[in-house]
């Protein structure tokens, strides 16, 4: 019976299939049982006693069988509803998004075949044609006759050149469906032109490098390029000898000099290559070897960079071949624009030469690849946001395109390129210092909960490449709460919350920026310091001032100062976690300014508390604080806050006044009094 339950409960469908026959079969025996029963005269006792083990044992198939129902049913609701979720997704071309709510429809239901076959489709427009042919093998266990599997795994072949097991999955859709015969017909006739056009393109390839064209100069080979009545083949086969020909300064000069940007307008075939609309293959390997060409062409030159931004065709195709959908293409695109980052004068021509609006965009939209493109987009951007005009360029669609799809990054962090995300997350916390870059988004509420729900996960996902996207965002959410708003005030609650529980985290990168953004949120909220005074985050952060570290301890009294500045609670969790202030007076003594004015004001908060000044009869507390007093600190505030804290000081416990007069402090004191008086 266990045995049966758990195969009725499988998630493979193979078992579940074996286990639900099985139990169908012993409830129909048992409905023969009791007609034999009644015709046959038995001893009943004995009877009896069989059919009792045998009810009980089918009653509780039976009421197992009806709990499975109705828990299908249910979950195939929900499976269905995100089956349209991701349809919709589909049509508005996010298919990361739409992989999203077909991979937890498959949580809900695992053996729904449309949805295998749905995120198979959406797996080839992101040209990840193994995991589509994956998808399509599991929807053909679900249902062996799915003439959509056979389809979408016969173009996954075709793409990645498997001639004959792409043939042999079109015809298995004919065996299935004769009427499909149309069909087949145009599927096998693609999969043919396809194959004959590869071997075309290597014999060709082989009859251009193995005659003259080989043995041509430069000048030479841009006359043979010259020529308008050659085929598509010749010309790619042209610009690779000719890109192999350009291995210094030397030979890119020759081609500017023999005039070798001029096949950009002179040469129609040529041209067309270099556009980014729709090709077919042979269009694709000419639009690539002509990439590599410019890239042989400009790298190190400055003035061939410059002369092939000045063709418009080329500042009208670039952003557009970095938005192709074939893979190569757009990688080359990359490395072309690459050349041009890397350096302050390629930047400026960019600038210069390039609208730029679109292009934060168009590269974060790379992060959603698996291979290089990702991390080259990222490069590309991290080099772009040195250059000002860049970031000014950035703001105009920043809040209606470029924040959408950086939320949706974020929301999506287990699904795309996480080390790219996490550069990605760098890159636009770096163009916070953007006054107005930050400030939207600073306003954008999408932006917070995407930001919260990246810290969520990290509980569930702790890989370091996730790491990285957490610490990231703990940085961009510093950057953004240099801004004071609404929306900030909204979410402090949720984000103290959060940088509470990530104080427990090992990495201890993570830990100092949870304490870098509690030291920014607090001040937002009251709410948010009375939760995190009930987290006990005085005794936290005491904790990690005595670790030490300049930068977590620049946080950590910060956030304690502001804790302690309006609420008693923490005035006492200070008072006794820090024994005769132990700590604050090691900080007291630091070299960083501002940890000695919060660490001098957190003093002087707390010293309300009763027997907190007594504490500190037996200390040098009194010195300490008269050097900072009527020191020549830069910051005015620190000398205020330590005056503060030496005039609260003696007025708590007087006897501190003798160790004063000792040091010939009353003057100071007296100058405190107004601070004092003020507070």
């Amino acid at each position: 019976l266990a045995e049966l339950v758990q195969g009725l409960n499988s998630a493979d469908p193979d078992v579940k299939e074996k286990a639900t026959a099985e139990a169908e079969k012993r409830l129909h025996d048992q409905e023969n049982s009791k007609e034999e029963e009644s015709k046959t005269v038995v001893d009943r006792t004995v009877i009896n006693t069989q059919a009792s083990v045998r009810d009980g044992f089918l009653a509780i198939l039976e009421k197992d069988a009806k709990e499975r129902a109705k828990r299908r049913k249910r979950n195939e609701h929900l499976a269905n509803a995100l089956k349209e979720k991701g349809n919709d997704a589909f049509r508005k071309g996010d298919y990361v998004i739409a992989i999203q709510r077909y991979t937890e429809g498959l949580e809900k239901l695992k053996d729904k075949q449309e949805l295998y076959t749905n995120r198979a489709q959406a797996y080839l427009k992101m040209q990840e044609y193994e995991k589509a042919i994956d998808d399509c093998e599991w929807a053909l266990k679900c249902n062996e006759k799915c003439i959509k599997a056979y389809f979408l795994m016969g173009k996954a072949r075709l793409a990645l050149k498997h001639f004959s097991e792409s043939r042999q999955c079109y015809e298995m859709i004919l065996q299935i469906d004769p009427q499909k015969e149309s069909l087949f017909k145009d599927c096998m006739n693609e999969v043919n032109l396809e194959e004959k056009r590869m071997k075309d393109e290597e014999r060709a390839m082989k009859e251009v490098e193995s005659g003259k064209l080989s043995a041509l100069s430069i000048k030479e080979l841009l006359q043979k390029l010259d020529r308008p009545d050659q085929n598509i083949l010749y010309y790619t086969g042209g610009i690779r000898l000719l890109t192999g020909a350009i291995k210094d300064c030397t030979e890119q000069t020759l081609f500017r000099t023999n005039n070798g940007f001029s096949i950009l307008k002179d040469n129609e075939v040529v041209r067309w290559g270099f556009c980014a609309e729709r090709k077919n293959a042979a269009e694709v390997d000419l639009s690539v070897s002509l990439l590599f060409l410019w890239q042989a062409v400009c790298t190190g030159n400055e003035e061939n960079q410059r002369l092939l931004l000045t063709y418009p065709d080329v500042n009208a195709q670039l952003p557009k071949l970095l938005s192709s959908e074939v893979p190569e293409i757009q990688k080359q695109t990359l490395a072309l624009i690459s050349l041009y980052s890397q350096n302050e004068n390629g930047r400026r021509l960019l600038v210069r030469h390039q609208d730029l609006t679109k292009w934060l965009q168009i590269l974060m939209t790379l992060v959603n690849s698996t291979d290089a493109r990702a991390s080259s987009a990222m490069n590309i951007l991290s080099n772009l946001t040195e250059e000002e005009r860049f970031k000014t360029q950035c703001r105009v669609m920043l809040s209606t395109s470029v924040l959408p799809l950086f939320t949706q990054l974020l929301t999506s962090a287990k699904l795309v390129n996480q080390a790219a995300l996490a550069h990605c997350i760098g890159i636009m916390g770096n163009l916070c210092a953007d006054v107005v870059i930050r400030m939207q988004m600073a306003e954008c509420k999408e932006c917070w909960q995407a930001c919260l729900k990246l810290v969520d996960e990290c509980f569930d996902v702790s890989t370091p490449k996730y790491q990285e996207c957490l610490f990231a965002v703990l940085g961009l959410m510093m950057n953004l709460l240099l801004e004071s708003n609404g929306i900030i005030q909204y979410f402090a609650v949720d984000i103290s919350g959060r940088c509470m529980s990530l104080l427990r985290e090992r990495d201890g990168r993570i830990v100092t920026r949870a304490i870098g953004v509690l030291s920014r949120i607090l001040p937002a909220s009251l709410s948010a310091v009375e939760e995190a005074v009930k987290g006990g985050v005085v005794k936290k952060m005491i904790k990690f001032l005595k670790a030490g570290g300049q930068i977590a301890s620049n946080y950590g009294i910060k956030a304690l100062s502001i804790c302690t500045r309006s609420n008693r609670q923490a005035q006492e969790d200070l008072v006794k976690s820090d024994k005769k202030f132990s700590v604050l007076l090691k900080l007291l003594e630091s070299e960083n300014e501002i940890i000695v004015g919060n660490a001098a004001f957190c003093l002087g908060q707390c010293l309300v508390v009763p027997g907190a000044a007594t504490s500190l009869l037996n200390s040098n507390v009194v010195m300490i604080l008269l050097k900072h007093a009527g020191g020549d600190a830069t910051r005015t505030s620190v000398q205020e806050n330590a005056a503060i804290a030496l005039g609260k000081l003696c007025v708590a416990e007087p006897r501190h006044i003798v160790q004063l007069r000792k040091l010939n402090g009353l003057a100071i004191l007296n100058s405190s009094m107004k601070y004092v008086h003020s507070t």
